[in-house]
């Protein structure tokens, strides 16, 4: 397959060209020459865009995107690397499915305020405590 320009590189892979050049200047990705003004991309650029557009689906950073990548730009997935992400991820599953939980009740709670139910109180002390919110952030303490 023949070379492709970034223009087709973006409309091709959803990706607009400043975040190509932006991924270009941290090294996730390389033209191989210009046409013009417009750089010019092999056709596996497109593979190596869907991996980095996975990656960040994940809550990969393009830094750690970067690592997955061995010099020679094939993929160099570190398995730890992935499990770390996946228990993250796990984390953050069940803390947003309490703070999910938590609105529903709070939005269908039959008490005549929030503030009178027990529920409420409950989710209350555990955003004070810091268990909820601000990335497990601890929220400071009351003197």
């Amino acid at each position: 397959m023949r070379e492709l320009d970034i223009t087709e590189v973006a409309r091709r892979s959803g990706v607009p060209a400043s975040t190509l050049r932006f991924y270009e200047e941290k090294g996730l990705i390389a033209s191989i020459g210009r046409r013009g003004l417009r750089r010019l991309f092999e056709p596996d650029v497109l593979e190596r865009l869907a991996l980095i557009a996975l990656g960040r689906a994940a809550g990969f950073s393009l830094d750690e995107i970067a690592l997955m990548f061995a010099p020679g730009g094939r993929p160099r997935i570190d398995r730890q690397m992935l499990a770390a992400k996946a228990e993250e991820l796990d984390r953050k599953i069940r803390e947003l499915s309490a703070m999910r939980d938590g609105l529903r009740h709070a939005a269908a709670c039959p008490a005549p305020s929030h503030m009178e139910c027990p529920t409420f109180r409950r989710i209350l002390r555990a955003a004070a405590s810091g268990a909820v919110g601000a990335r497990g952030k601890r929220a400071p303490r009351p003197p």
